[in-house]
């Protein structure tokens, strides 16, 4: 069997004396491992870094084989990632994040999400608050998609400020005024992507939001937890 895709690099682990297991998140063949024999050649390990953008040539004699990689770099993001604690912290949490999915599963748009999302990180605020936005992106893979086009007691479109913790879905301030101290922040830039300044205090909230549904829905029924670079990226903002 052989194939070829695009994808980024989530992480790379020794294998023997000289040759690297490399995880790929591919955009048509989602999450993905191979063999990268000389993986741990100088000049391969410039390549096998997480973050990198590469053209992946997946072949095994059976699909349920570990196969060989061939990889060839294509963006190199790695180094711009390391040069700040940020964004290293937000690539940590988003491949985690993407790790909780089936390995071979295709998410097409979220490996574009996930692209995106690469670029933006080292930018602080505005990839933390893109980080925001891929884990609602997530959460609807997962199937647990929040509806936040509409208030969830008027039907209004007008001035959604909550989140019902229950339902999932959206709360204008009018309606969800009298019952503010249960429901949950819907920072505005989570509706409009062209919102024009993202605060600090945004970002927690929006973080605070997507981790509730993340933990209930995703992650406490298997036993599991937010990873801890989420908290130490939530610190770096102030």
């Amino acid at each position: 069997m052989e194939w070829s895709d695009e994808g980024v690099i989530l992480g790379v682990r020794r294998h023997g004396e000289s040759s690297a297991v490399v995880e790929v998140f591919t955009r048509g063949r989602g999450r993905h491992m191979g063999l990268v024999r000389g993986g741990r050649s100088k000049r391969m390990q410039a390549v096998l870094q997480p973050g990198n953008a590469v053209t992946a040539v997946w072949r095994a004699r059976l699909d349920e084989h570990l196969g060989l990689f061939a990889l060839e770099l294509e963006e190199g993001h790695a180094a711009t990632l390391m040069q700040s604690s940020h964004a290293l912290y937000g690539f940590a949490v988003a491949a985690a994040h993407l790790r909780l999915l089936p390995e071979r599963d295709p998410h097409e748009g979220l490996h574009d999400a996930f692209r995106h999302l690469v670029l933006q990180l080292p930018r602080k605020r505005q990839g933390a608050a893109d980080l925001a936005r891929f884990e609602l992106l997530l959460l609807a893979e997962f199937g647990f998609g929040l509806d936040l086009t509409s208030c969830a007691v008027t039907g209004t479109v007008e001035d959604l400020v909550w989140v019902s913790p229950r339902s999932g879905r959206a709360v204008s301030r009018e309606a969800g005024q009298a019952y503010a101290d249960r429901l949950l922040k819907l920072p505005r830039f989570l509706l409009d992507e062209e919102a024009a300044a993202v605060s600090a205090a945004d970002v927690s909230d929006a973080f605070r939001l997507t981790g509730f549904f993340l933990g209930r829905h995703v992650l406490e029924p298997r036993g599991l937890c937010l990873p801890p670079e989420r908290a130490r990226l939530i610190g770096s903002l102030d």
